[in-house]
């Protein structure tokens, strides 16, 4: 599935989001805003996609921004990534900024390059985050760096990214593709039930007071339990062999 700016592939459980137009540092337009909102809901209506992997073409940017922000019109693409219900690992293959960032962040993982860069410089023209950066990001590096990073509009490098904590790997250029291909293929082979549980389980405990979440994580793990991937685990492990999990 491919609407030229936005390329989809699927293989192995595996579903494969490339932003394509690096000839614009992959920033956000119209087309590809709407692009990935159908890919994003094509995916979540695939029962046969159990994790999904997005970067951008080229080796210059992840994502440069939005052509948009400074013309006051709005496409969100941080939502359509994080309504996903299955898990989502950003390969961030070079500059991860503004618009581009905050789509960074609605991601589970985020493995990174050793060259990309990553900042919020809308404060600078005169204008704030607006597809969810001042909330996922203190969510991740925490309230003070995420005050810091988005009102000096400072450019951070890929090493700050993983000190602070807001990527979590990082990886040469010409390795990303591998190692992001190989967590992704780990993933996909857990039952995608479970997958799916556990990324409610925890998005939404972030907000719930700590009793609300282990009420919610109980729930789950008894609903999990009534599932044929449960029983299928549990005979694969008495026979000894790999299972094969359906995501029912």
């Amino acid at each position: 599935m491919s609407n030229s700016t936005v390329i989809y592939t699927q293989k192995d459980h595996i579903g494969s989001i490339i932003l394509n137009r690096p000839e614009a540092g992959n920033s956000i337009n119209p087309k590809l805003a709407q692009g990935l909102e159908d890919v994003c809901l094509k995916i979540n209506q695939d029962d046969d996609i159990y994790v999904v992997t997005i970067t951008g073409a080229g080796d210059k940017a992840f994502c440069s921004g939005s052509e948009l922000e400074k013309s006051g019109t709005r496409y969100s693409v941080a939502t359509a990534i994080a309504s996903m219900e299955k898990p989502v690992i950003a390969a961030i293959n070079g500059d991860a900024l503004g618009q581009g960032l905050e789509l960074a962040l609605s991601c589970d993982i985020r493995l990174s390059s050793d060259k990309a860069k990553f900042g919020f410089p809308q404060v600078a023209s005169g204008l704030i985050p607006f597809d969810g950066g001042t909330q996922r990001l203190p969510r991740i590096v925490g309230r003070g760096k995420a005050l810091e990073l988005i009102l000096t509009t400072e450019i951070i490098t890929a090493e700050e990214a993983l000190r602070i904590g807001l990527v979590s790997k990082l990886v040469s250029q010409a390795n990303l593709v591998t190692e992001t291909e190989a967590l992704a293929r780990t993933i996909a082979a857990k039952a995608p039930l479970a997958l799916k549980f556990i990324k409610e389980a925890i998005n939404k405990g972030l907000d719930l007071t700590l009793e609300q979440g282990l009420r919610l994580e109980a729930d789950l793990y008894f609903l999990i339990h009534t599932t044929a991937d449960r029983t299928e685990g549990i005979t694969a492990f008495l026979k000894k062999r790999p299972p094969q999990f359906k995501g029912k």
